[in-house]
């Protein structure tokens, strides 16, 4: 997720396919939509994009605090309710973890959600700065537990460049209490820091619990907000990577996508899912 998603939500995903060419599905069953992918298309008409969405059979989503809110002008009841009726469950949402957190929780636990996400810190200009900002996930993750929900912070390629000869991420990892906050893996800005998506999740395992599924392009630009892909169309090893990724500890995964060359936000999304659900059963 970008910059503009810091100002702005699936049942567990351990089971395992027992089916596929020889038994070689990678183990995961359920996938969701991180609906930020569909940001252009979200705000003209949430319960029509919310119902494409379902079409295209996704199962879970995890939602964004766009210019409706996270619960997209429904209240929190009234969006777990159509969601649901849709047949999808509302699993987790990034939000803004500065204002209104205590609301934000007690609505994200009354409707049954798992986690509230930070989506954002952006680079710091100094390892103390990463320091205290995991501290205070600490103090919002003691509130989320109180709440009977989790908190998690979700990555960018910051975190993953070097301070001193220091990972960023490693502070922020080493600091957060593992009873009060979880991690959301974008593997996509880990790849895009230059670092091994699996070297992580063996390092830390059990302490990412969310990830984003995106792919980074083959022939990238520049500007890294703008390699994102169609699964299958990048450089990412997803039957590696995501069966490390179940190996190690990983219970919920979302498709997310940020830019859409040669196609459409809702046109992508319905080619992610048929490339996870061919790549979950080996085609069967």
């Amino acid at each position: 997720m970008g910059l503009a998603a810091g100002s702005m939500l699936m049942l567990p995903a351990c089971s395992v396919f027992a089916g596929g060419r020889g038994g070689k599905g990678i183990g995961i069953r359920h996938f969701g939509l991180q609906l930020y992918t569909l940001r252009d298309d979200m705000p003209k008409d949430p319960r029509g994009i919310l119902k494409k969405v379902a079409e295209a059979g996704y199962k879970q989503v995890e939602s964004y605090e766009g210019p409706q809110g996270m619960w997209w002008g429904m209240g929190h009841k009234g969006f777990r309710q159509y969601v649901n009726d849709l047949g999808m469950e509302v699993v987790a949402s990034h939000c803004n973890i500065f204002e209104d957190f205590e609301k934000k929780a007690a609505e994200a636990a009354e409707i049954g959600m798992k986690y509230l996400i930070c989506p954002w810190l952006g680079p710091q200009e100094d390892l103390e700065k990463f320091k205290k900002a995991a501290e205070d996930f600490n103090r919002k993750g003691a509130l989320c537990k109180r709440n009977g929900i989790r908190f998690a912070y979700h990555n960018h390629a910051y975190s993953f460049k070097k301070m001193q000869d220091i990972y960023p991420q490693d502070v922020m990892m080493e600091i957060a209490d593992s009873d009060l906050v979880d991690f959301e893996l974008d593997m996509y800005w880990v790849h895009a820091a230059g670092e091994n998506i699996e070297h992580w999740l063996n390092k830390y395992k059990g302490r990412f619990r969310l990830c984003h599924i995106k792919d980074y392009s083959k022939n990238p630009g520049k500007d890294d907000g703008k390699n994102s892909v169609n699964l299958g169309q990048g450089v990412i090893d997803w039957r590696k990577v995501l069966t490390t990724a179940r190996s190690t500890g990983m219970e919920y995964y979302f498709i997310e996508q940020e830019a859409y060359e040669g196609t459409t936000p809702l046109d992508a999304i319905r080619a992610n899912a048929g490339y996870m659900k061919e790549l979950l059963t080996d085609g069967q």
